[in-house]
């Protein structure tokens, strides 16, 4: 059993860093162009907190997963909170597409509060099933809505 759980807890925290390495190939090539040349709010964070920051939060987010993953898919709480985790995760790497690959700052804007919206229902789904799980997910929904702050801002000033 503590082999199948520690796969499983890999598997968990796979899971969301390859969504990171997908976006990561629409964002990284945009960042020295496209991305240096738009006038940013002046609450910018320096282009080296990023990847760091999403480092952490993908690893958060794996644990929540394997903790609700853990609890058996027969619940079907459980299941709502898994089909709510990976559309919430389809919608992170299509931000990163739009924005960064499509260029597209409104499109973003678009993306992202569908994003905070689904990760609201994420949240809440995942409280339901683990308070630990829920907890995890705080600091992902803190940084979309810092993140979406920053779209408004290149909206308004690009």
């Amino acid at each position: 059993m503590v082999i199948v759980d520690f796969v499983r807890l890999i598997f968990s925290i796979l899971i969301p860093s390859l969504a990171g390495f997908i976006g990561a190939l629409f964002t990284m090539p945009a960042i020295p162009t496209w991305y240096a040349g738009l006038n940013k709010p002046p609450f910018t964070p320096p282009n080296g907190v990023f990847a760091p920051v999403w480092i952490i939060l993908y690893v958060l987010m794996g644990i929540a997963l394997f903790i609700i993953w853990s609890q058996g898919t027969d619940d079907s709480d459980v299941r709502m909170a898994l089909f709510l985790f990976g559309t919430q995760l389809v919608l992170n790497v299509l931000w990163s597409f739009v924005f960064f690959g499509l260029k597209s700052i409104p499109g973003g804007m678009a993306v992202v509060v569908l994003l905070w919206f689904m990760l609201l229902l994420t949240t809440n789904s995942f409280f339901q099933v683990s308070q630990v799980a829920g907890w995890l997910l705080v600091p992902y929904i803190a940084w979309v809505s810092f993140a979406a702050i920053l779209n408004i801002g290149l909206l308004v000033l690009n």
